[in-house]
């Protein structure tokens, strides 16, 4: 009589759905700390570069989470917890062992201050939710926590860039970015979210040749694709403003418009 197979399973299959998305969020966490570590150790193209990888692997997580079906409650807050980490203190220490502890008390300020940004923003996305879709998916409030911990390291890259002919004052641009940055993290400003991005079939191939070219100038010209891309992004930052206010207008006139929605916070 053939006897019964027995499936032993450490976990179900739910909860190893959830397994892969979780791992990659604490490699998140993981390149984070390590930023700060090569900071400490002068190593600021290191610490760069570490939160660049931080930066996919936070793109990555939410993304595998949705295609394997694995999202959860403590998937989220783990992705909040980790964004703290890699885009608000390891960004912050990054810059105070580099630049801001030459201000002494007021360098420490605005590095808490920075921090203390990137919380509140985590924390308003924590209780804030978009179950139906909307138009307004299209935009984030504010600058999401990603692009700002990249953004607040712009004056580093740029000086590792080797791009400007002169000397630049980094003990004024410095301080006006920390201060900047900090305001757009909790500000209600939208900007582009480039969730949504459909590529028609026969643009495909150049779509891919694109991609190929972007990373192998990013691997030959690190600091100076990075200067290039941060600069876009600002510059699309009161782009995404306007645009926003058309549609808002369009659909206002049109009557499709609720004044209850909010925008998508996504962090």
């Amino acid at each position: 009589m053939e006897q019964p197979k027995n499936n032993f399973k450490i976990v179900s299959d739910k909860k190893a759905r959830m397994l892969l998305p979780n791992t990659l969020t604490l490699i998140n966490v993981c390149i984070g700390l390590s930023s700060i570590k090569f900071a400490l150790d002068a190593k600021f193209e290191l610490s760069i570069i570490a939160i660049i990888f931080a930066a996919v692997f936070d793109a990555l997580d939410g993304r595998v989470a949705r295609l394997l079906k694995g999202t959860s409650l403590v998937g989220k807050e783990l992705d909040s917890l980790a964004d703290v980490i890699s885009f608000g203190v390891a960004p912050a220490f990054i810059m105070y062992f580099w630049s801001l502890n030459n201000f002494g008390k007021f360098g420490w300020l605005l590095t808490m201050i920075y921090v203390v940004c990137v919380t509140l923003r985590l924390a308003r996305f924590n209780v804030s939710s978009n179950s139906e879709p909307s138009w307004r998916d299209d935009f984030f409030e504010g600058v999401p926590s990603p692009a700002g911990g990249i953004l607040i390291l712009m004056p580093l890259i740029f000086s590792l860039s080797e791009i400007s002919p002169v000397n630049i004052n980094y003990e004024i641009i410095v301080p006006v970015f920390f201060i900047l940055i900090s305001f757009l993290l909790i500000s209600k400003i939208p900007t582009f979210a480039f969730k949504k991005i459909s590529i028609p079939r026969r643009m495909t191939i150049f779509a891919l040749f694109g991609v190929v070219l972007f990373f192998g100038l990013l691997l030959i010209y690190t600091f100076k694709v990075l200067v290039i891309c941060g600069l876009i992004y600002i510059f699309l930052i009161p782009i995404g403003y306007f645009n926003y206010q058309k549609i808002y207008k369009q659909k206002l006139l049109s009557g499709e418009n609720n004044e209850n929605d909010e925008l998508e916070d996504i962090l």
